[in-house]
Formats: structure tokens, sequence, C-alpha cells
């Protein structure tokens, strides 16, 4: 059995201080080699921090809507050994940081402060207007503590409790990996640092009390999405279901008096509408606003309803009947929501009213005219009634609703679903203000959730993905086919492969009866983030690495790599046929 220890170790070798932070579950500091951009920018940043150890390190903070760039608290943090010349970093745990082979360390002193101790060694460090500070350790001042403030102030002093310092960060990290899912030989790897990725992405976010957010990451993303939260959650409970159960808690939290869940919840607040946004954002937003709705009423922004989905999904590694049914008042008057306050041309399927509330924001689906008509969104609607259906024969109609309703509304939805499939094509299509949409996107895929289609619908579908001019690409499955004219591969949700996407099709392949090829695209992500090196953002379909612009250490990417590890490690009934799914290469070393 692999203890906890070696799950840190396990991690610790993602650790490069480039795509991967030095940080601390609930802490706003995040510590990087300070020739991280340019490292980020190669295509081998692995093999250039081999040949290159770091000699200097950069100090941030990770704030709501801000940069790194503009949250230095460190410029330039270097050791030096007692010849003067900067000591490298020789190896990086969770807990802490070595230079020169063990002769200096970095830890955390708490969330807000780095410990660095040593003996005949020298601490430097510059901060961003220019002022430089220069400690030596000695017998007598074996270490100092280096206090970040909430203005990104540093102040130091002598520490006393090194050794304490270091033991208390170790036993954190410990204590996390303790609750690490234990999965198949070969992605047990990459599965603890994904589990050091969901650790490490924990903050506190005052707006809600001492409530732990799993943030999507430290690195530009610092709030609570509220489908983020759904698929972080899925992924969670298979090590921490009370940490699961809190992701949802705090996207349901903030719920408008109509129902409408918002967008995201952050340190300052909550985004829910346009009138949350500054100015010059609200306005552009308002630009892109409906063609139906007033142009000049605020554009609710909210994220598709896969509420539902996720608690079914934390409630089955743990029942919790009273906290489910409190949450589920909640998911249905969300789900109310969409028929009353998001059909905005009263057809009786709702629409997306902007880009923001569909999370595919960037998608070729949204270029034209809004409102868009989506089948995505049509699709999550039909499971989340189906969903809140069986909730409520299993925790009651009181908190649910009647059943026989949600059953008869998803009905309803489906019916106008399955009239977007256009059979010419072989395709469902999305509508803008009326009128189709040609583009050949994965929004098309999200319908075999419903477990409804007609089998013809399905097997176009399945063609679709196996088809290399489309959607069967090396790594696979992109977000927009190749075949189409605004695919790229490196540009957000119009060609790039995301985790959340793929386990959608994954569930949808599954619910459609084909559990053979759900488990194929199942192994085939997972290779794909094994292959790129971490969980990050979005992947390039066809060469398996990270997009250029993609963010690191993503929490619902390293989510859902545990969420399909454990299931991949349960072995099928039956030996798979051989696969449907093209096969990729084999993974860049």
């Amino acid at each position: 059995m692999t203890d906890a220890s070696e799950l840190a170790g396990l991690a610790g070798r993602h650790l490069d201080l480039v795509q991967a932070p030095f940080t601390l579950p609930r802490s706003r500091v995040l510590v990087f080699r300070a020739d991280r951009a340019e490292l980020a920018e190669q295509i081998g940043a692995e093999e250039a921090v081999a040949a290159a150890p770091a000699t200097a390190l950069r100090v941030h903070t990770s704030e709501y809507e801000r940069w790194l760039d503009d949250c230095h608290v460190i410029d330039e943090l270097v050791v030096r050994g007692a010849d003067g010349e900067a000591l490298p970093v020789t190896r990086v745990l969770p807990h802490v940081i070595e230079f020169g082979g063990g002769a200096a360390t970095l830890t955390f002193a708490g969330p807000a402060a780095l410990g660095i101790a040593g003996g005949g060694v020298s601490v430097e460090w510059t901060v961003p207007d220019g002022a430089r500070t220069r400690v030596e350790l000695t017998a007598e001042t074996p270490a100092v503590r280096l206090h970040v403030g909430a203005d990104r102030s540093v102040r130091h002093e002598a520490s006393a409790a090194p050794v304490a310092e270091l033991a208390a960060t170790e036993r954190l990290w410990l204590d996390w990996f303790a609750k690490c899912p234990i999965v198949r030989g070969d992605l047990q790897q990459m599965a603890a640092f994904c589990w050091w990725v969901l650790g490490a992405n924990i903050v506190e976010l005052p707006s809600i009390g001492d409530a732990r957010g799993v943030v999507p990451s430290k690195i530009g993303y610092v709030g609570v999405w509220q489908w983020d939260a759904y698929f972080i959650a899925v992924g969670l409970r298979h090590g921490d279901p009370e940490l699961a159960r809190e992701q949802l808690e705090i996207a349901f939290r903030f719920a408008g008096d109509d129902g409408q869940l918002p967008d995201v919840v952050h340190e300052e607040g909550v985004l829910a509408s346009s009138e949350d946004l500054p100015a010059a954002d609200r306005d552009r937003l308002r630009r892109a606003g409906s063609q139906i709705a007033d142009p000049n009423a605020p554009v609710p922004l909210t994220k598709p309803p896969l509420a539902a989905w996720a608690l079914a999904k934390v409630l089955e590694v743990e029942d919790a009947p009273e906290w489910a049914r409190a949450q589920l008042a909640t998911i249905r008057r969300s789900q109310d929501w969409w028929f009353a306050g998001s059909d905005l041309d009263g057809d009786g399927m709702p629409e997306y009213g902007h880009p923001y509330s569909s999370g595919l924001d960037d998608s070729p689906i949204f270029d034209g005219p809004l409102p868009t008509t989506a089948p995505d969104l049509g699709a999550y609607l039909v499971l989340q009634d189906l969903e809140l259906a069986r909730l409520a024969e299993r925790y009651g109609a009181d908190a649910a609703g009647d059943p026989r309703a949600h059953r008869d509304r998803a009905a309803r939805t489906l019916e106008l679903l399955l009239g977007m499939w256009h059979p010419e094509s072989g395709r469902f299509l999305a509508r803008a203000a009326g009128e189709t949409v040609g583009s050949d996107a994965i929004v098309g895929f999200m319908p075999l959730l419903t477990g409804e289609l007609p089998q013809p619908m399905v097997d176009a579908l399945i063609a679709a993905l196996a088809d290399p001019a489309r959607y069967g690409l090396p790594w696979t499955v992109p977000t927009v086919s190749a075949a189409d004219p605004d695919y790229s591969a490196e540009r957000m949700w119009r060609g790039p492969v995301w985790v959340n996407t793929n386990t959608l099709i994954i569930e949808g392949l599954r619910a459609s009866g084909h559990p053979e090829l759900a488990r194929d695209l199942a192994e085939r992500t997972v290779a794909l983030v094994v292959n790129a090196g971490g969980p990050h953002e979005y992947f390039n379909p066809a060469t398996g690495r990270k997009a250029r612009t993609a963010t690191t250490a993503f929490g619902w990417s390293a989510a859902l790599f545990i969420e399909l590890a454990v299931g991949l490690s349960t072995p099928p009934v039956e030996p798979p046929p051989a696969a449907l799914l093209p096969v990729e290469p084999s993974p860049v070393e």
C-alpha cells in the first residue's frame, strides 16, 4: 500500500516551479523560479528545467482578477553559499524547497510567511521597487522568516523555530496525501500530482467566512466558478467527500431570489450579472447581449445546469440525507429559473443569454447574434430534471419536487432537443437568435447524456468521434471539428481538448449504452494528461501537449483525472472489443 509520504514524493516529481508553484493549502503565496516566464514559453520546459536548475526564485500573491505579473512580492530570492555563489534548487517536495543538496531549505511558516533555514549561507531578496535585503544565517540566527502582507509588502524577522515550521508544513501535506485515492499503478504518479493540485488550489474567501474554496487555479483563476465547483467536487469525492460537499455549498450559497445561481463566488462577493462587473466590462457585455431581452437590462451570468449531476455523484460515495435535501431545494429553484428566466423567446427551450453562461464562451457557436439555443444546454436540462426525479424518489419530493413533474418536463425538453438534429449533416446544431448555426462543435455530443437518443443519432455521433477528418484526431476529443473553418488547435474552445468535455462525453457514451467506448475514451483522456506532464487547462489535439495559452495546475482537469483514474482502476466485467476510436501516438518522452 502506498503511504502518504510516498504519494507526496510522487507529486514532488512534477513540482518544477514553472508549471507548478510551491504553495500551501489556504495560502495566497506562490513561489516560482525567477525565469519561469521564459521557460513556460518553451515547448520543452521540462527538459530546460532539468538542464538548468533554478538559482533564483520569485514570489507572487494569488488574487482575484489579477495576473501574476501584477502581483509581485519578491522579484528575486537567492540563497548564497559561504563562497558567495548562488546555491541551485536541488529538490522540491510539497513541503520544502532544498538548495545546494540540503545546505538550505525554504518552507512555509503559516499561510502568509516563508521560512528559510541553513548554516553558513546568506539569503537576499529584491522587491519590486528595487530595494535589496541580505541576511546572514549563522549558528545564532539559523533561519529567517519572510512575512507577506495583504498589500504585497515583505517583513522579515529571525526565526527561532525552523525545525517546527518545516515539520508543521510537512504534516499538513501528509494529512492531505493520506486522503489521496489509490489507483492503477501506471496512473498513480499523475493521480498524486493531481491530488496535490487540488490541495494547492484551496483558498479562503473572506466574503464567505472560513469556507474552503478549491479554485480552478491560483494562477489567474482565484474564485469558485459554478461549474468548476461541480467538476472539482466530482473528483474530490474520492478522497475528501466533506470538501467535495463544501464546493457545492459555496456554489449554491448565493442563489438569487428567482433561483438563478451566480457564475462566480469570489473574495469580494459574487458575479451573477453584468452589473457585478466593472463599467467597461459591463458595457462590452451589454453590447454583446441578447437580441430579445432588453439590451439595457442587466445580463444574467451563470453556468450550465450540472448541479444535480454533481450532487448525485458526491452522494454516491457518502450519503448525507439532510444535507442533500437542503441542496436539492436550491437546485430545483435553479432548474425552474432556466425555464422561467432564460427561455428568452418563449418556445419552451431555454437559451444562453450570454456566452459566459455556457462556460464555452469562445466557441464559434457564439459568433452570431444572441441568444443561443444550444444542444448542450438542452441536454443538461434533460439530465438535471431526470436526476432531480431520481433524487426526489430517494430523499423526498418536499425538497426536490414531484418526480413525475420533472420527468414530464424532461420529456418536453427532449422533444425540443431532438428537433435540433439535422439528419443531412448527422449533427445537433445550435441556433443563434433562431437561425441555424453551422459550426461543428463539441456541444453536439452532449445530448448523449440524456440516454434517450434514437439509435441512428447515437450511431452518427459515434461515427463522428471516430472520423479522422473531424473528431478522431491523434488526441481526442477536440472542441471543434478539425473540418470546421473555425477550428484552431490552440485557441480556447475552438479546437483544444478539455478534460471536462471529454468526461461529459464519456458519461454520455455510458448512458447511451456504449460502456466499452466510454472506457476507451477515458483511457485516452488520462493518457493525454500523462503525456502533457500535468492537468493543464486545455491541450493541443495534434501534439497532446499543453496549449500555449492554457493555465497549468488546473483544478477540474486534476479532479476529473482522478475521477477517470478511479473508474479505470476497476476492471471491466469483460474485455472490451477492439477500440473504435483512433489510437493516439505513444506518449512523448
